[in-house]
């Protein structure tokens, strides 16, 4: 009867585990789901995948943004500043997950360069701004939401009580021109200014691309309807960007549209990833096989067995 019902044994304590490792994943991260697998090369700093940095196919652990502020580049760098220092993923500064305009598209893990934040607001006049940009969900002079944003500050920088946003970023280099420059930024609303880290496809060009002082409508990100990304609200941030898994989600895109995102190499290293962790179960296993069979406890009834197994034979004879 044990024996018929052997495999549901192994097959509920598989899902059990699991079950577990997951569970415990969610209450770490406070994050559901707590890991996203990344689909594209946005974040490539090198023609091939290297641990440390995001790549198509790296799993990657995601932390909820009530846990802990975000650290942007520019508070990263930041002389004197308490999170000076911190870096994610290669670079200073927190890599974020966020929905493109609050939408439901893919959503998407890129650098948070900066945050756009209010400074001088005045009240709308039944829902219009006869001067300044209309946040709606900011809490305006009266408490109510609404209000009509007339300069900005950047926490980070020297930025301050502007009415559009001009910062150079020497320490932030180009692929083919000189270093991230914003220039002539009036955000929509507060939230996020971002980018990919990869050079020759982000870098510079910014998700929300106007703020390169370029009013281009062909550059930059798009949501789900075509209209650009604008600054990323806090409330579209849905995680940030965690230790990484690197290659094991590659899995996942072979089956996917995604797969010619994974670099040659990266398939090679999950082949031998696997063939490790495979070797390395096996030698563990015989490892820990040993050391049971050279404790005193495991000979002691090795020989009591052998001893009821005579007992047996002679009661049989008898």
């Amino acid at each position: 009867m044990n024996d018929g019902f052997g495999w549901l044994r192994e097959v509920l304590l598989a899902f059990g585990m699991i079950a577990v490792l997951f569970g415990s994943l969610v209450l770490m991260t406070g994050s559901t789901p707590p890991m996203v697998v990344v689909e594209s090369q946005s974040m490539m700093t090198s023609d091939e995948s290297q641990v440390g940095v995001i790549d198509p196919g790296d799993i990657i652990l995601v932390t909820a943004p009530d846990r802990r502020n975000i650290v942007t580049y520019v508070e990263a760098i930041e002389e004197g500043n308490p999170v000076e220092g911190h870096s994610a993923h290669g670079l200073p500064g927190d890599v974020i997950i966020y929905s493109k305009n609050g939408g439901a598209d893919t959503p998407v893990i890129h650098r948070a360069i900066l945050f756009a934040q209010a400074n001088l607001t005045v009240d709308p006049i039944e829902g219009v701004c006869e001067e300044g940009e209309l946040d709606e969900l900011l809490p305006g002079p009266d408490e109510l939401n609404g209000a009509c944003i007339l300069t900005w500050d950047v926490p980070g920088t020297t930025v301050s009580n502007v009415t559009k946003i001009n910062l150079a970023l020497p320490g932030y280099s180009c692929h083919s021109h000189g270093h991230l420059i914003v220039s002539n930024w009036v955000p929509d609303h507060e939230g996020y200014l971002t980018t990919g880290d990869n050079l020759w496809s982000n870098g510079c060009t910014l998700d929300q691309y106007i703020a390169t002082g370029d009013d281009s409508h062909f550059s930059g990100l798009r949501d789900e309807n075509g209209r650009p990304v604008t600054a990323v609200r806090p409330i579209w941030v849905s995680g940030i960007a965690g230790p990484e898994v690197p290659w094991f989600g590659i899995v996942k895109l072979a089956a996917s549209s995604n797969s010619s995102e994974v670099t040659s190499d990266a398939w090679m290293n999950l082949g031998t990833a696997v063939v490790i962790l495979v070797l390395a179960v096996l030698i563990g296993e015989q490892i820990v096989a040993r050391i049971l069979q050279s404790a005193p406890e495991y000979a002691g009834s090795d020989n009591q067995s052998e001893k009821n197994r005579q007992d047996e034979d002679t009661h049989e004879e008898e």
